[in-house]
């Protein structure tokens, strides 16, 4: 990323691959940055290529120093700031035919930035106070479908109160079935979130 404007970076990559106007609205502007990475080392950052086996198992949300910084981590009155993050495949089953458009993989809400101890680590992780609301679901792209822009949203949360998404909101669905035709931007702005981030990665089918 660019060192003087590694947010502007972050739409240019966005709008190179076209998630910019398929998943994000044209006006979109993040003010975080973020990545996530897997258990294995493998980190998701703006169009790398990862495989299946890279993203088996579920990830952890990674912020990087600069982006939340001490005086931020709080709103005032209103105590600790919270975060919800999600995966999705905008090129579900196919990018030449996303009919399915958008497949929720994953929604993990109550994500706490965490405490900036040591300004030179570059693995700051958040921390997980509840289990994910749509249980993980590694990339699959059927055969024969090509490269999937696998979109990774950031949500700053209300700040008056603990998000809580009721008990048989679609989000919940875990089947397959249940997963398809998502609009994680509609999820947003029902429950009052506030997207501050967005990354993704690439991930081809294996013919």
């Amino acid at each position: 990323m660019s060192l003087l404007d590694p947010l502007s970076t972050v739409v240019t990559a966005l709008k190179r691959e076209s998630i910019i106007p398929d998943v994000l609205p044209e006006d979109f502007y993040p003010s975080m940055l973020f990545s996530v990475i897997w258990p294995n080392g493998k980190e998701a950052v703006l169009g790398n290529e990862l495989t299946r086996e890279d993203t088996l198992d579920e990830p952890s949300i990674n912020f990087a120093p600069m982006n939340v910084p001490p005086e931020q981590a709080y709103s005032e009155g209103e105590g600790e700031l919270t975060y919800t993050v999600v995966m999705l495949d905008p090129d579900a089953p196919g990018r030449a035919d996303p009919k399915f458009k958008c497949f929720r993989h994953w929604v993990i809400t109550g994500l706490r930035s965490p405490p900036q101890t040591n300004l030179q680590s570059d693995k700051l992780l958040a921390a997980q106070s509840k289990p994910s609301t749509t249980p993980y679901r590694p990339p699959g792209p059927p055969p024969g479908t090509g490269e999937h822009r696998y979109t990774l949203l950031l949500f700053q949360e209300p700040p008056s109160a603990p998000l809580e998404i009721p008990q048989g909101a679609t989000e919940y669905g875990a089947a397959l079935e249940e997963r398809l035709r998502w609009n994680a931007i509609d999820f947003g702005q029902k429950y009052g979130l506030k997207l501050v981030g967005a990354n993704f990665f690439i991930c081809r089918s294996i013919d």
